[in-house]
């Protein structure tokens, strides 16, 4: 037996460059990223906010 998946971490996105794998994966496997990592620590973890990573994604620097 196996627990049911019910959200995703993705940590190592701190570089926007990596982030857009977000929008595959959730697309392919339809599950919900709960979380993302943006540095090495366990408070790095932030809810994730999908109108903010979008914003971030497509931010011109």
């Amino acid at each position: 037996e196996a627990t049911p998946l019910t959200g995703l971490i993705l940590t190592k996105l701190d570089g926007t460059a990596k982030g857009g794998v977000v929008i595959g994966i959730t697309d392919e496997m339809q599950i919900p990223v709960r979380y993302i990592g943006i540095g090495e620590k366990v408070e790095d973890l932030r809810p994730f906010d999908a109108k903010g990573f979008a914003d971030a994604l497509f931010a011109e620097d």
